[in-house]
């Protein structure tokens, strides 16, 4: 088979998409046109007209010559919020910083096996809880969806470890759920009534727990979810009816339907369908594009953090900053101010004192966004015929005065100076096509898209949920008020569209969004409009990145493991990827030595295995956990002779000891005191031994491994040998050996190219190369240029680079080894690598090869190492030096200089 590598395929594609382009700007270049002239006319006219008329000028004019009140009040708007906002970041960035953000990504990835204690530790719930009403408060652009996510998780986490002892808050009842099963389902429930009490939707709870949350599901955690969910419905309800009095401030406005748009009329028509197409499509692209950016913002967060802790820890740095600032302080006081701080007291700007700046810089930029933003906005004539005052009297209304004169309202005011919740009433409500101008539409959308992109980050608890749908629903009713003449549908309904579409391109749901968007709005009617923009919305925002869970998950490191094996698993078997040295006990070991174990190492799973004279041979006991060795250590059930002790651990341990332990409270190597004596005596480990853990043969698939790992919820997979006559056990897979990070890191050539088994097309480096089969040992010979019967070289095509030879020995017309010895024969192709292959392992077919120069000689088929060898034959290599039992690829070693000599990649392979 033969691989060339030319530019007429290069040609073909330049003229194929001109042709291309040249049909596409005939085709749809008018409609094009025509889109934006409506854009024009429905957008920027009216922008220029509002803003660089004569009214416009005077509003733009009038912020400078405000009265002094008017700035006295923007400081007591702003200094509030900066209040509440750093009393939020204190609690995060101090006491519990794992309550920042959403908290969403990490119970999914704790539901999905990755148990770390802080992220559902009483103290994360305590500042989750006062920490998203203090973010929320202080008018930040985030939501409290998240965050009670994430305390229903953590609740259910105190309740699942039998309460918490450091606070002095115990049940001895519930300590019959101090398993990972039941703590799991407990969360899981947790989660669903999170979902159920931000919503006010218990069937759209469960499917958030069912879709996004829970990595394993089964019919009991169904009726159980659904029952919790129930609860929480009728609470809800009960604390709805006891604060429609007014007494609990604006909770529970709306009863259990928070935006009901039922009265919008329904009906739709061919036109609305493509309209709604057409708005399913942006808002997927918006949504990947939120999701980008969010992605950026946080890893630029952290790299702040660090710039700031360089410039404290770094002492030329830190004195170079003085510098320029006291240069400055000649004109600037506050300058030297700061300088002096940074000088005096350096370790004040590390860490949590950053983050606090940085709230505080989000703070004021909100305030000054949400105060500003509307004097900009045109004061517009209240409505004839409305059923509610206009403008609004009270804390909360469609209609805000905002220093119009009366009988008018400010509609940019009514959606910059209200609760989130009620912007999306306003948004979302029926009959009130006119009430917000496009220009004040799409400032509200930029203004809200783009906090909620800073604002996600920053050490308070947010959610995603309302930044997101409040730019869908304003990015919805923009998108109605420009093409309004050709639609039937209510710009409210087009709004719920428009936030489902960018609900479905940010966060990748489909069933549980369609449901509590439902349940949100109480109507039935829009369902198939909702299920065709949230599955368009996804489908287009799949082709770009992930969902944005999924993108914080990998962004934090958690090892999350997906429901699919990764096409590279494939290639790869389960002894290729375990970690070593492995470090077993025998069954019977001594004090010591476990000791030392478990204060060098930080396994949490150990085999044991037992040899003569307690089995005829080596063989493999068992597992055994960390958690248990320290039980058994603490109590010192020991013996002086290396003598098996029976079911004695038992009798002196109660089956609670070796429960679950609470979050961080389970015993530690510290907590152990062990003379030196003891040290010499023995344990038997027979009794708290797994004596029947999962196995894996190790040539198993690692894709078929890794799908079993997960789908069984385990922490460790033993591998065991093919043949006999080898230890008992080749290695144990835990969770970090299926991570791309660790798998990249042995073979590094997987992230440049992908492998096919049978060489039809393989990538390296950003180069993609053909493979062309050819049928006998002559072709192979005139494909390369040769004559065998000639001495004369035939001239070669420059297109045609060849970088190694790979051929079969039995070959018909000419074998393998004839090949072989015609290639060395000819002095420009001395060089060039040739492998052979065969399916018998002859020792003198092999060694006859070699000896005519053949680079090497493998047997069929092809095994990944082999593939990997291939490409190392044709560049230089360094060698790395092996650990435990994982195989290192070699790596590429790149020349130091221009002149260095380097032979050419694999660009084509001859396979005769």
């Amino acid at each position: 088979m033969m691989a060339e590598r030319t530019e007429a395929g290069d040609q073909d594609l330049k003229m194929k998409g001109f042709h291309c382009i040249t049909r596409i700007r005939g085709r749809w270049g008018e409609t094009f046109r025509r889109y934006l002239r409506i854009t024009r006319n429905r957008i920027f006219n009216p922008l220029i007209e509002n803003h660089f008329s004569d009214q416009g000028l005077t509003s733009l004019l009038r912020l400078p010559s405000l009265a002094p009140t008017y700035y006295l009040a923007f400081a007591a708007y702003a200094g509030c919020n900066v209040v509440l906002a750093t009393a939020a970041a204190a609690l995060c960035a101090y006491i519990a910083p794992a309550a920042a953000g959403s908290g969403i990504p990490e119970v999914k990835a704790y539901l999905n096996g990755v148990d770390a204690h802080v992220i559902l530790a009483p103290s994360t719930l305590f500042v989750k809880i006062f920490g998203s009403i203090g973010g929320v408060a202080a008018g930040f652009v985030v939501g409290k969806e998240g965050p009670m996510v994430h305390t229903g998780a953590c609740i259910a986490n105190l309740l699942g470890q039998g309460g918490s002892r450091k606070y002095h808050l115990t049940w001895t009842w519930l300590r019959f759920f101090k398993n990972d099963r039941d703590r799991r389902d407990l969360i899981t429930c947790g989660a669903a009534a999170g979902v159920a009490a931000a919503f006010r939707a218990p069937v759209g709870g469960v499917l958030f727990a069912l879709e996004e949350a829970a990595s394993w599901w089964r019919s009991a955690l169904l009726w159980r979810t659904f029952f919790t969910t129930a609860v929480v419905a009728v609470v809800l309800r009960a604390l709805i009816r006891f604060c429609r009095s007014g007494n609990c401030g604006l909770f529970g406005k709306g009863g259990l339907i928070m935006f009901d748009v039922s009265s919008a009329m329904t009906g739709y028509k061919t036109d609305d369908l493509l309209a709604v197409i057409f708005l399913a499509v942006i808002g997927g692209l918006l949504g990947s594009l939120y999701n980008y950016l969010v992605d950026k913002v946080l890893r630029t967060y952290s790299i702040i953090n660090e710039y700031v802790f360089i410039i404290s820890s770094n002492v030329q740095i830190k004195y170079a900053f003085v510098l320029v600032f006291e240069a400055i302080s000649a004109t600037l006081d506050p300058a030297c101010m700061f300088a002096c701080v940074i000088h005096q007291q350096p370790e004040l700007w590390k860490g949590p004192m950053c983050k606090l700046l940085l709230v505080i810089t989000i703070s004021l930029l909100t305030s000054c966004c949400s105060y500003s933003l509307p004097w900009f906005a045109k004061c517009t004539p209240c409505p004839s015929d409305l059923k509610e005052p206009c403008p609004t009297i009270g804390r909360s209304g469609n209609f805000k005065n905002f220093q119009c004169p009366p009988n008018h309202y400010n509609d940019l005011a009514s959606l910059f100076l209200n609760t989130n919740d009620d912007a999306i009433r306003n948004l979302f409500s029926t009959g009130t096509g006119k009430e917000f101008h496009v220009t004040s539409l799409l400032i509200f959308f930029l203004g809200v898209y783009t906090l909620g992109i800073i604002t996600y980050g920053i050490a308070i608890p947010s959610g995603l949920f309302i930044p997101v749908i409040l730019g869908g629903a304003s990015y919805g009713r923009l998108v109605w008020t420009l093409f309004s003449p050709i639609f039937e549908i209510d710009a409210g309904l087009f709004a719920l569209l428009g936030a489902a579409s960018l609900l479905g391109g940010t966060m990748r749901m489909t069933v549980s969004l369609c449901v509590i968007m439902l349940e949100l709005t109480n109507n039935l009617l829009i369902l198939p409009l909702v299920m065709v923009v949230l599955l368009i919305s996804k489908t287009v925002a799949d082709i770009f990145n992930k969902g944005v869970y999924d993108q914080i998950v990998e962004m934090k490191g958690l090892p999350f493991m997906e429901a699919h094996a990764e096409p590279y698993m494939k290639h790869l078997v389960a002894a290729d990827v375990v970690s070593g040295p492995l470090i077993s006990f025998n069954g019977v070991e001594k004090v010591g030595s476990i000791v030392h174990a478990l204060k060098w190492t930080r396994h949490n799973g150990f085999p044991v295995i037992d040899e003569p004279p307690f089995s005829d041979a080596q063989e493999l006991c068992g597992l055994v956990l960390r958690s248990h060795l320290l039980v058994v250590l603490k109590r010192k059930i020991f013996s002086s002779e290396r003598v098996l002790s029976g079911q004695g651990i038992l009798t002196r341990c109660k089956a609670f000891d070796f429960g679950k332990a609470g979050l961080g409270k389970g015993l530690k190597i510290e907590d152990l005191d062990i003379s030196a004596e003891e040290m010499e005596m023995y344990v038997d480990l027979h009794p708290i031994t797994n004596t029947s853990p999962y196995t894996v043969v190790e040539s198993m698939s690692l894709a078929k491994a890794a799908l079993l790992f997960r789908e069984l919820g385990l922490r460790h997979l033993c591998v065991v040998p093919k043949t006999p006559g080898r230890p008992p056990i080749t290695g144990i897979l835990t969770r970090h050996d299926f991570m791309p990070e660790h798998i990249m890191g042995i073979f590094p050539h997987f992230a440049h190219r992908k492998c096919s088994g049978n060489l039809d097309r393989f990538k390296i480096g950003l180069l993609v190369h053909a493979v062309t089969m050819v049928e006998s040992g002559k072709k192979a010979i005139e494909a390369l240029g040769l004559n065998e019967e000639d001495d004369e070289v035939e001239t070669l095509d420059n297109d045609l680079k060849f970088d190694i030879i790979l051929t079969d020995y039995c070959m018909p017309e000419m074998n393998g080894y004839d090949i072989l010895k015609v290639v060395k024969e000819h002095g420009h192709l001395k060089s060039m690598p040739v492998v052979i292959m065969s399916s018998e392992q002859d020792p003198q077919r092999i060694s006859r090869c070699l000896d005519a120069g053949a680079e090497d000689f493998i047997r069929k088929p092809l095994q990944l190492r082999d593939m990997v060898n291939l490409r190392s034959y044709v560049n230089p290599k360094i060698s790395i030096a092996k650990t435990g039992t994982k195989r290192k690829a070699q790596l590429d070693l790149i020349p130091d200089s221009k002149e260095a000599e380097r032979r050419p990649h694999i660009t084509s392979v001859t396979v005769a």
